[in-house]
Protein backbone atom coordinates (compact mmCIF):
# COMPACT_ATOMS: atom_id res chain seq x y z
CA UNK A 1 0.00 0.00 0.00
CA UNK A 2 1.89 3.45 -1.28
CA UNK A 3 1.08 5.75 1.91
CA UNK A 4 2.02 8.52 0.02
CA UNK A 5 -1.39 8.67 -1.65
CA UNK A 6 -2.99 10.05 1.72
CA UNK A 7 0.25 12.96 1.94
CA UNK A 8 -2.13 15.66 0.31
CA UNK A 9 -4.67 15.17 2.42
CA UNK A 10 -2.68 14.93 5.44
CA UNK A 11 -0.18 17.66 4.82
CA UNK A 12 -2.40 20.85 4.79
CA UNK A 13 -5.05 18.61 7.55
CA UNK A 14 -1.94 19.19 9.88
CA UNK A 15 -0.52 22.44 8.78
CA UNK A 16 -3.83 24.37 9.09
CA UNK A 17 -4.79 24.06 12.15
CA UNK A 18 -0.87 24.50 13.46
CA UNK A 19 -0.86 28.03 11.55
CA UNK A 20 -4.02 28.86 13.74
CA UNK A 21 -2.41 27.47 16.82
CA UNK A 22 1.07 28.73 16.95
CA UNK A 23 1.40 31.49 14.63
CA UNK A 24 -1.75 32.84 14.40
CA UNK A 25 -0.19 36.35 15.03
CA UNK A 26 3.01 36.05 12.96
CA UNK A 27 2.36 36.58 8.82
CA UNK A 28 6.09 35.94 8.59
CA UNK A 29 6.14 32.36 9.80
CA UNK A 30 2.76 31.71 8.44
CA UNK A 31 3.77 32.53 5.05
CA UNK A 32 7.44 30.54 5.45
CA UNK A 33 5.32 27.57 6.98
CA UNK A 34 2.32 27.74 4.70
CA UNK A 35 3.75 28.30 1.61
CA UNK A 36 6.41 25.41 2.28
CA UNK A 37 3.83 23.21 3.07
CA UNK A 38 2.31 23.97 -0.60
CA UNK A 39 5.62 23.59 -2.56
CA UNK A 40 5.65 20.14 -0.80
CA UNK A 41 2.34 19.58 -1.89
CA UNK A 42 3.28 20.27 -5.47
CA UNK A 43 6.50 17.96 -5.19
CA UNK A 44 4.42 15.40 -4.02
CA UNK A 45 1.52 15.48 -5.99
CA UNK A 46 4.11 15.61 -8.83
CA UNK A 47 5.77 12.11 -7.90
CA UNK A 48 2.18 10.68 -7.44
CA UNK A 49 1.59 12.22 -11.00
CA UNK A 50 4.51 9.93 -12.35
CA UNK A 51 3.05 7.26 -10.35
CA UNK A 52 0.20 6.83 -11.56
CA UNK A 53 1.44 7.02 -15.15
CA UNK A 54 3.90 4.34 -14.27
CA UNK A 55 1.47 1.63 -12.48
CA UNK A 56 -2.40 0.96 -12.33
CA UNK A 57 -5.19 2.22 -10.23
CA UNK A 58 -3.84 2.27 -6.57
CA UNK A 59 -5.55 2.16 -3.32
CA UNK A 60 -4.90 3.63 0.32
CA UNK A 61 -7.27 1.83 2.87
CA UNK A 62 -7.48 4.06 5.71
CA UNK A 63 -7.16 1.90 9.22
CA UNK A 64 -6.22 -0.93 6.91
CA UNK A 65 -10.17 -1.90 6.99
CA UNK A 66 -10.98 -3.20 3.12
CA UNK A 67 -13.92 -1.73 1.14
CA UNK A 68 -16.56 -1.13 0.91
CA UNK A 69 -16.66 -1.39 4.73
CA UNK A 70 -13.36 1.16 5.18
CA UNK A 71 -12.98 4.25 4.09
CA UNK A 72 -10.25 4.40 0.26
CA UNK A 73 -8.58 6.79 -1.08
CA UNK A 74 -7.78 5.99 -4.77
CA UNK A 75 -4.68 7.01 -7.20
CA UNK A 76 -5.67 7.02 -10.71
CA UNK A 77 -3.82 8.99 -13.74
CA UNK A 78 -7.00 11.36 -13.23
CA UNK A 79 -7.01 11.88 -10.10
CA UNK A 80 -3.22 12.46 -9.58
CA UNK A 81 -3.41 15.09 -12.52
CA UNK A 82 -6.23 16.74 -10.72
CA UNK A 83 -4.24 16.88 -7.58
CA UNK A 84 -0.64 17.88 -9.47
CA UNK A 85 -3.01 20.92 -11.39
CA UNK A 86 -4.47 21.94 -8.12
CA UNK A 87 -0.93 21.95 -6.17
CA UNK A 88 1.20 24.29 -8.63
CA UNK A 89 -1.61 26.75 -9.04
CA UNK A 90 -1.95 27.00 -5.43
CA UNK A 91 1.68 27.55 -5.22
CA UNK A 92 1.88 30.05 -7.86
CA UNK A 93 -1.77 32.06 -6.31
CA UNK A 94 -0.07 31.79 -2.92
CA UNK A 95 3.18 33.49 -3.62
CA UNK A 96 1.07 35.61 -6.03
CA UNK A 97 -0.87 36.76 -2.61
CA UNK A 98 2.34 37.41 -0.73
CA UNK A 99 3.62 39.67 -3.68
CA UNK A 100 0.93 41.81 -2.84
CA UNK A 101 0.02 41.68 0.55
CA UNK A 102 -3.42 40.15 0.04
CA UNK A 103 -2.62 37.87 2.63
CA UNK A 104 -2.33 40.67 5.19
CA UNK A 105 -5.36 42.12 4.40
CA UNK A 106 -7.62 39.29 6.69
CA UNK A 107 -7.04 37.18 9.42
CA UNK A 108 -6.00 33.52 8.79
CA UNK A 109 -5.71 33.36 5.43
CA UNK A 110 -3.10 30.74 5.26
CA UNK A 111 -5.06 28.32 7.39
CA UNK A 112 -8.32 28.60 5.17
CA UNK A 113 -6.23 28.37 2.29
CA UNK A 114 -4.70 24.94 3.91
CA UNK A 115 -8.09 23.77 4.57
CA UNK A 116 -9.31 24.45 0.65
CA UNK A 117 -5.88 22.49 -0.76
CA UNK A 118 -7.13 19.79 1.83
CA UNK A 119 -10.93 20.06 0.38
CA UNK A 120 -9.38 20.12 -2.84
CA UNK A 121 -7.29 16.89 -3.18
CA UNK A 122 -10.00 14.56 -0.70
CA UNK A 123 -12.12 15.33 -3.15
CA UNK A 124 -9.83 14.35 -5.85
CA UNK A 125 -8.57 11.15 -4.05
CA UNK A 126 -11.73 9.95 -2.20
CA UNK A 127 -13.21 6.54 -3.51
CA UNK A 128 -16.48 6.56 -1.20
CA UNK A 129 -19.37 8.98 -2.37
CA UNK A 130 -19.62 10.17 1.04
CA UNK A 131 -16.54 11.10 1.39
CA UNK A 132 -16.62 12.88 -1.87
CA UNK A 133 -19.70 14.50 0.07
CA UNK A 134 -17.67 15.23 3.39
CA UNK A 135 -14.70 17.08 0.93
CA UNK A 136 -17.12 19.21 -0.43
CA UNK A 137 -18.22 20.32 2.73
CA UNK A 138 -14.59 21.30 3.79
CA UNK A 139 -14.23 23.44 0.61
CA UNK A 140 -17.31 25.07 1.42
CA UNK A 141 -16.21 26.22 4.74
CA UNK A 142 -12.43 27.24 3.63
CA UNK A 143 -13.73 28.85 0.49
CA UNK A 144 -16.47 30.63 2.28
CA UNK A 145 -13.72 32.31 4.69
CA UNK A 146 -11.35 32.53 1.83
CA UNK A 147 -14.22 34.39 -0.01
CA UNK A 148 -14.75 37.60 2.43
CA UNK A 149 -11.39 37.50 3.76
CA UNK A 150 -10.50 41.52 3.67
CA UNK A 151 -14.06 41.91 4.23
CA UNK A 152 -16.75 44.54 2.74
CA UNK A 153 -20.46 44.85 2.53
CA UNK A 154 -20.43 43.65 -1.57
CA UNK A 155 -17.69 40.72 -0.61
CA UNK A 156 -20.15 39.93 2.67
CA UNK A 157 -23.07 39.89 0.19
CA UNK A 158 -22.14 37.80 -2.53
CA UNK A 159 -20.49 35.16 0.55
CA UNK A 160 -23.82 34.41 1.52
CA UNK A 161 -25.32 34.06 -1.58
CA UNK A 162 -22.66 31.64 -2.19
CA UNK A 163 -23.35 29.68 0.66
CA UNK A 164 -26.80 29.82 0.99
CA UNK A 165 -26.89 27.88 -3.09
CA UNK A 166 -24.24 25.62 -1.98
CA UNK A 167 -26.05 24.39 1.56
CA UNK A 168 -29.24 23.63 -1.30
CA UNK A 169 -26.63 21.73 -2.95
CA UNK A 170 -25.76 20.10 0.34
CA UNK A 171 -28.74 19.29 0.89
CA UNK A 172 -29.75 17.43 -2.65
CA UNK A 173 -26.42 15.58 -1.97
CA UNK A 174 -27.31 13.99 1.73
CA UNK A 175 -30.54 13.30 0.02
CA UNK A 176 -29.07 11.67 -3.24
CA UNK A 177 -26.81 9.34 -1.31
CA UNK A 178 -29.45 8.61 0.90
CA UNK A 179 -31.44 7.52 -2.08
CA UNK A 180 -28.92 5.62 -3.69
CA UNK A 181 -27.57 3.69 -0.54
CA UNK A 182 -31.48 2.62 0.08
CA UNK A 183 -31.43 0.53 -3.53
CA UNK A 184 -27.90 -0.83 -3.67
CA UNK A 185 -26.55 -0.74 0.59
CA UNK A 186 -23.58 0.99 -0.21
CA UNK A 187 -21.52 4.03 -1.39
CA UNK A 188 -18.27 3.20 -2.17
CA UNK A 189 -18.07 3.86 -5.91
CA UNK A 190 -16.19 0.84 -6.80
CA UNK A 191 -18.65 -1.34 -5.02
CA UNK A 192 -21.59 0.71 -6.42
CA UNK A 193 -20.24 0.34 -10.10
CA UNK A 194 -20.61 -3.60 -9.57
CA UNK A 195 -24.02 -3.29 -7.89
CA UNK A 196 -25.43 -0.87 -10.21
CA UNK A 197 -24.59 -2.78 -13.29
CA UNK A 198 -26.42 -5.94 -11.61
CA UNK A 199 -29.51 -4.12 -11.25
CA UNK A 200 -32.31 -4.72 -13.88
CA UNK A 201 -33.82 -1.71 -15.47
CA UNK A 202 -37.02 -2.26 -14.07
CA UNK A 203 -36.13 -2.25 -10.88
CA UNK A 204 -33.74 1.16 -11.69
CA UNK A 205 -36.59 4.12 -10.77
CA UNK A 206 -35.26 5.06 -7.21
CA UNK A 207 -31.96 4.67 -8.46
CA UNK A 208 -32.48 6.98 -11.39
CA UNK A 209 -33.85 9.72 -8.91
CA UNK A 210 -30.69 9.63 -6.69
CA UNK A 211 -28.63 9.53 -10.03
CA UNK A 212 -30.50 12.61 -11.05
CA UNK A 213 -29.91 14.60 -7.88
CA UNK A 214 -25.98 13.81 -7.87
CA UNK A 215 -26.27 15.37 -11.37
CA UNK A 216 -27.67 18.39 -9.68
CA UNK A 217 -25.60 18.85 -7.00
CA UNK A 218 -22.67 18.43 -9.71
CA UNK A 219 -24.09 21.08 -11.34
CA UNK A 220 -24.24 23.25 -8.88
CA UNK A 221 -20.80 22.93 -7.99
CA UNK A 222 -19.84 23.76 -11.91
CA UNK A 223 -21.82 26.08 -12.77
CA UNK A 224 -23.68 24.32 -15.36
CA UNK A 225 -27.32 25.96 -16.02
CA UNK A 226 -29.20 26.61 -14.53
CA UNK A 227 -27.81 26.39 -11.29
CA UNK A 228 -24.76 28.87 -12.18
CA UNK A 229 -26.32 31.56 -10.54
CA UNK A 230 -23.94 31.93 -7.66
CA UNK A 231 -20.78 32.22 -9.79
CA UNK A 232 -20.81 35.68 -11.60
CA UNK A 233 -21.46 37.29 -8.21
CA UNK A 234 -19.03 35.42 -6.25
CA UNK A 235 -16.22 35.56 -8.86
CA UNK A 236 -16.25 39.04 -8.89
CA UNK A 237 -16.49 40.39 -5.77
CA UNK A 238 -14.24 37.63 -4.17
CA UNK A 239 -10.65 38.84 -3.68
CA UNK A 240 -8.48 38.39 -7.31
CA UNK A 241 -6.12 36.09 -5.87
CA UNK A 242 -8.76 33.80 -4.16
CA UNK A 243 -11.27 33.90 -7.48
CA UNK A 244 -8.01 32.77 -9.09
CA UNK A 245 -7.93 29.76 -6.55
CA UNK A 246 -11.10 29.06 -7.38
CA UNK A 247 -10.49 28.20 -11.20
CA UNK A 248 -9.67 24.80 -9.79
CA UNK A 249 -13.34 24.62 -7.37
CA UNK A 250 -15.45 24.34 -10.26
CA UNK A 251 -13.59 22.15 -11.62
CA UNK A 252 -14.50 19.74 -9.08
CA UNK A 253 -17.97 19.79 -10.15
CA UNK A 254 -16.45 18.74 -13.69
CA UNK A 255 -14.08 15.63 -12.01
CA UNK A 256 -17.26 14.64 -10.36
CA UNK A 257 -19.44 14.30 -12.98
CA UNK A 258 -16.71 12.53 -15.12
CA UNK A 259 -15.81 10.09 -12.11
CA UNK A 260 -19.12 8.92 -11.23
CA UNK A 261 -21.12 9.14 -14.59
CA UNK A 262 -18.10 6.86 -16.28
CA UNK A 263 -17.46 4.76 -13.57
CA UNK A 264 -21.51 4.13 -11.82
CA UNK A 265 -23.66 5.22 -14.45
CA UNK A 266 -21.71 4.87 -18.04
CA UNK A 267 -24.31 4.63 -20.99
CA UNK A 268 -23.99 1.51 -21.48
CA UNK A 269 -25.55 0.58 -17.94
CA UNK A 270 -29.19 -0.80 -18.46
CA UNK A 271 -30.09 0.73 -15.21
CA UNK A 272 -29.71 4.37 -16.55
CA UNK A 273 -28.54 4.24 -20.21
CA UNK A 274 -27.67 7.49 -21.96
CA UNK A 275 -30.05 9.10 -19.58
CA UNK A 276 -27.02 11.69 -17.81
CA UNK A 277 -25.25 11.96 -21.58
CA UNK A 278 -28.75 13.15 -22.81
CA UNK A 279 -29.28 15.60 -19.94
CA UNK A 280 -25.91 17.38 -20.12
CA UNK A 281 -25.63 18.57 -23.34
CA UNK A 282 -28.22 20.88 -23.93
CA UNK A 283 -27.40 22.23 -20.87
CA UNK A 284 -23.81 22.27 -21.67
CA UNK A 285 -24.77 24.01 -24.65
CA UNK A 286 -26.59 27.02 -22.82
CA UNK A 287 -24.04 27.19 -20.42
CA UNK A 288 -21.81 28.08 -23.11
CA UNK A 289 -23.97 31.07 -24.87
CA UNK A 290 -24.62 32.43 -21.31
CA UNK A 291 -21.14 32.52 -20.34
CA UNK A 292 -20.91 34.14 -23.85
CA UNK A 293 -23.66 36.81 -23.30
CA UNK A 294 -22.35 37.28 -20.02
CA UNK A 295 -19.01 38.52 -21.79
CA UNK A 296 -20.44 40.66 -24.23
CA UNK A 297 -22.61 42.77 -21.73
CA UNK A 298 -20.15 42.89 -18.75
CA UNK A 299 -19.67 46.17 -17.20
CA UNK A 300 -17.05 45.29 -14.93
CA UNK A 301 -13.44 43.33 -15.59
CA UNK A 302 -14.10 40.66 -12.94
CA UNK A 303 -17.61 40.18 -13.63
CA UNK A 304 -16.30 39.97 -17.57
CA UNK A 305 -13.81 37.40 -16.22
CA UNK A 306 -16.40 35.15 -14.31
CA UNK A 307 -18.66 34.93 -17.21
CA UNK A 308 -15.97 33.78 -19.34
CA UNK A 309 -15.37 30.97 -16.67
CA UNK A 310 -19.05 30.22 -17.70
CA UNK A 311 -18.70 29.50 -20.97
CA UNK A 312 -15.42 27.77 -20.21
CA UNK A 313 -17.55 25.37 -18.05
CA UNK A 314 -20.04 24.95 -21.14
CA UNK A 315 -17.29 23.95 -23.50
CA UNK A 316 -15.73 21.38 -20.88
CA UNK A 317 -19.56 19.88 -20.13
CA UNK A 318 -20.34 19.85 -24.32
CA UNK A 319 -16.99 17.46 -24.37
CA UNK A 320 -17.60 15.05 -21.03
CA UNK A 321 -21.04 14.70 -22.26
CA UNK A 322 -20.53 12.75 -25.27
CA UNK A 323 -18.66 10.21 -22.35
CA UNK A 324 -16.22 8.70 -25.74
CA UNK A 325 -12.56 8.19 -24.98
CA UNK A 326 -11.91 10.72 -27.65
CA UNK A 327 -14.18 13.58 -25.95
CA UNK A 328 -12.90 12.85 -22.34
CA UNK A 329 -9.46 13.61 -23.94
CA UNK A 330 -10.17 16.99 -25.19
CA UNK A 331 -12.15 17.54 -21.93
CA UNK A 332 -8.49 16.75 -19.85
CA UNK A 333 -7.05 18.85 -22.18
CA UNK A 334 -9.44 22.11 -22.21
CA UNK A 335 -9.48 21.45 -18.22
CA UNK A 336 -5.81 22.29 -17.93
CA UNK A 337 -5.96 25.17 -20.26
CA UNK A 338 -9.12 26.92 -18.65
CA UNK A 339 -8.06 26.40 -14.99
CA UNK A 340 -4.62 28.66 -16.19
CA UNK A 341 -6.59 31.47 -18.45
CA UNK A 342 -9.41 31.53 -15.71
CA UNK A 343 -6.25 32.03 -13.07
CA UNK A 344 -4.31 34.45 -15.05
CA UNK A 345 -7.17 36.92 -15.79
CA UNK A 346 -8.18 37.26 -12.86
CA UNK A 347 -4.65 37.92 -11.34
CA UNK A 348 -4.42 40.37 -14.08
CA UNK A 349 -7.92 42.29 -12.94
CA UNK A 350 -6.28 42.23 -9.46
CA UNK A 351 -3.39 43.79 -10.60
CA UNK A 352 -5.44 46.07 -12.40
CA UNK A 353 -8.08 46.74 -9.87
CA UNK A 354 -5.67 47.68 -6.99
CA UNK A 355 -4.03 50.16 -9.22
CA UNK A 356 -7.24 51.68 -10.71
CA UNK A 357 -9.27 51.19 -7.20
CA UNK A 358 -12.15 50.78 -10.08
CA UNK A 359 -12.62 47.84 -12.74
CA UNK A 360 -15.68 49.56 -14.28
CA UNK A 361 -16.20 48.84 -18.48
CA UNK A 362 -18.17 52.08 -19.04
CA UNK A 363 -15.96 54.98 -18.43
CA UNK A 364 -12.32 55.11 -19.72
CA UNK A 365 -9.81 56.24 -17.10
CA UNK A 366 -6.18 57.50 -17.10
CA UNK A 367 -3.20 55.32 -17.65
CA UNK A 368 -1.65 53.27 -14.45
CA UNK A 369 1.43 51.84 -13.74
CA UNK A 370 2.40 49.08 -15.79
CA UNK A 371 0.13 49.83 -18.36
CA UNK A 372 1.85 48.22 -20.75
CA UNK A 373 2.85 45.24 -19.17
CA UNK A 374 -0.69 44.56 -17.96
CA UNK A 375 -2.26 45.08 -20.97
CA UNK A 376 0.29 42.86 -23.06
CA UNK A 377 -0.85 40.01 -20.03
CA UNK A 378 -5.07 40.72 -20.22
CA UNK A 379 -4.07 40.07 -24.17
CA UNK A 380 -2.53 36.73 -23.58
CA UNK A 381 -5.10 35.74 -21.13
CA UNK A 382 -7.97 37.16 -23.58
CA UNK A 383 -6.62 35.31 -26.08
CA UNK A 384 -6.24 31.74 -24.69
CA UNK A 385 -9.67 32.50 -22.81
CA UNK A 386 -11.14 33.33 -26.33
CA UNK A 387 -9.86 30.27 -28.17
CA UNK A 388 -7.44 31.93 -30.97
CA UNK A 389 -4.72 30.77 -31.92
CA UNK A 390 -1.71 30.23 -31.19
CA UNK A 391 -2.84 29.41 -27.69
CA UNK A 392 -3.80 26.00 -25.82
CA UNK A 393 -7.80 27.36 -25.57
CA UNK A 394 -7.89 27.01 -30.16
CA UNK A 395 -5.77 23.83 -29.53
CA UNK A 396 -8.48 22.61 -26.73
CA UNK A 397 -11.82 23.76 -28.92
CA UNK A 398 -10.37 22.54 -31.90
CA UNK A 399 -10.17 19.17 -30.06
CA UNK A 400 -13.71 19.29 -28.69
CA UNK A 401 -15.11 19.86 -32.14
CA UNK A 402 -13.09 17.22 -33.48
CA UNK A 403 -14.65 14.58 -30.44
CA UNK A 404 -18.04 16.10 -31.09
CA UNK A 405 -18.68 14.80 -34.84
CA UNK A 406 -21.96 13.05 -34.70
CA UNK A 407 -25.65 13.64 -34.56
CA UNK A 408 -25.79 16.79 -32.43
CA UNK A 409 -22.43 18.43 -34.32
CA UNK A 410 -23.97 21.01 -36.29
CA UNK A 411 -25.86 22.12 -32.81
CA UNK A 412 -22.58 22.15 -31.30
CA UNK A 413 -20.03 23.35 -33.63
CA UNK A 414 -22.75 26.50 -34.35
CA UNK A 415 -22.38 26.91 -30.15
CA UNK A 416 -18.91 27.08 -30.50
CA UNK A 417 -17.57 28.92 -33.06
CA UNK A 418 -20.97 31.34 -32.38
CA UNK A 419 -19.93 32.05 -28.78
CA UNK A 420 -15.88 32.44 -29.50
CA UNK A 421 -16.63 34.88 -31.74
CA UNK A 422 -19.00 36.57 -29.07
CA UNK A 423 -16.12 36.02 -26.57
CA UNK A 424 -13.45 38.05 -28.98
CA UNK A 425 -15.71 40.67 -29.28
CA UNK A 426 -16.49 40.96 -25.54
CA UNK A 427 -13.02 40.57 -24.19
CA UNK A 428 -11.92 43.57 -27.45
CA UNK A 429 -14.70 46.19 -25.90
CA UNK A 430 -12.47 45.22 -22.45
CA UNK A 431 -9.45 45.79 -23.41
CA UNK A 432 -10.29 48.79 -25.60
CA UNK A 433 -12.18 50.21 -22.75
CA UNK A 434 -9.06 49.59 -20.36
CA UNK A 435 -6.01 49.99 -21.95
CA UNK A 436 -6.08 51.79 -25.28
CA UNK A 437 -8.90 54.47 -24.92
CA UNK A 438 -7.22 55.48 -21.25
CA UNK A 439 -4.30 57.05 -23.64
CA UNK A 440 -7.27 59.44 -25.47
CA UNK A 441 -7.52 61.05 -21.73
CA UNK A 442 -6.30 63.82 -20.89
CA UNK A 443 -5.19 64.58 -17.65
CA UNK A 444 -3.01 67.08 -15.42
CA UNK A 445 -2.00 64.35 -12.61
CA UNK A 446 1.70 63.22 -12.74
CA UNK A 447 2.50 59.64 -14.28
CA UNK A 448 1.90 57.53 -11.68
CA UNK A 449 4.52 55.59 -10.42
CA UNK A 450 4.87 51.99 -10.84
CA UNK A 451 4.41 49.90 -7.92
CA UNK A 452 7.03 47.22 -7.32
CA UNK A 453 5.76 44.15 -7.07
CA UNK A 454 7.62 41.52 -9.04
CA UNK A 455 6.74 38.66 -7.28
CA UNK A 456 3.23 39.08 -7.84
CA UNK A 457 4.03 39.64 -11.83
CA UNK A 458 6.40 36.46 -11.70
CA UNK A 459 3.93 34.63 -10.25
CA UNK A 460 1.44 35.86 -13.41
CA UNK A 461 4.02 35.29 -16.17
CA UNK A 462 4.65 31.56 -14.70
CA UNK A 463 1.18 30.88 -15.24
CA UNK A 464 1.58 32.23 -18.55
CA UNK A 465 4.72 30.05 -19.25
CA UNK A 466 2.56 27.14 -18.14
CA UNK A 467 -0.26 28.14 -20.99
CA UNK A 468 2.64 28.43 -23.56
CA UNK A 469 3.99 24.98 -22.60
CA UNK A 470 0.42 23.37 -22.80
CA UNK A 471 0.32 25.10 -26.03
CA UNK A 472 3.96 23.94 -27.42
CA UNK A 473 3.70 20.90 -25.81
CA UNK A 474 0.05 20.17 -27.17
CA UNK A 475 1.35 16.82 -28.72
CA UNK A 476 2.70 14.83 -25.82
CA UNK A 477 0.20 16.15 -23.14
CA UNK A 478 -2.69 14.58 -25.64
CA UNK A 479 -0.94 11.46 -25.58
CA UNK A 480 -0.81 11.18 -21.94
CA UNK A 481 -4.12 12.50 -22.06
CA UNK A 482 -5.56 9.53 -24.46
CA UNK A 483 -3.82 6.96 -22.40
CA UNK A 484 -5.61 8.85 -19.04
CA UNK A 485 -9.08 8.32 -21.00
CA UNK A 486 -8.68 4.65 -21.82
CA UNK A 487 -7.94 3.99 -17.96
CA UNK A 488 -10.83 6.25 -17.17
CA UNK A 489 -12.83 4.19 -18.99
CA UNK A 490 -11.32 0.56 -18.25
CA UNK A 491 -13.79 0.32 -15.09
CA UNK A 492 -12.11 -3.05 -14.16
CA UNK A 493 -8.83 -1.99 -13.60
CA UNK A 494 -10.61 0.51 -11.07
CA UNK A 495 -13.01 -2.33 -9.36
CA UNK A 496 -10.05 -4.68 -8.74
CA UNK A 497 -8.11 -2.33 -7.41
CA UNK A 498 -10.38 -0.90 -4.85
CA UNK A 499 -12.18 -4.53 -4.62
CA UNK A 500 -9.63 -7.30 -5.01
CA UNK A 501 -12.09 -9.77 -4.31
CA UNK A 502 -13.91 -8.89 -7.56
CA UNK A 503 -11.36 -10.28 -9.23
CA UNK A 504 -12.48 -13.78 -8.43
Amino acid sequence: MNHWIIAPVILPALLAPFIVLVMRHDLSLQRIFSTTGTAVLAAISLVLLYTAATNPPEVYFLGNWPAPFGIVLVLDRLSAMMIALTAVLALLVQLYAIGTGWDARGNHFHALFQFQLMGLCGAFLTGDAFNLFVFFEVLLIASYGLMIHGGGANRLKAGVQYVAYNLVGSTLFLFALATIYSVTGTLNMADLAVKVAELPAGDAALLRVGAVLLLLVFAVKGALVPLQFWLPATYSFAPGVVAALFAVMTKVGAYAVIRVFTLIFPPETAATGTLFADLLMPAAVVTLALGAIGVMGATGMARLVAFAAIGSMGTLFIAVSQFTPQAMTAAFYYMLHSTLATAILFLVVDLVQDRRRDDTLRTPLPPIAQHGLLAALFFGGAIAMAGMPPLSGFLGKMLVLDATRGADMTLIWTAILVTSLITVVGFSRAGSAVFWKAYAITTTQAHPEPKREPLAFGMVLALMAALVALTVMAGPVTAWLDDTSAELFDRTAYINAVLPTAKE
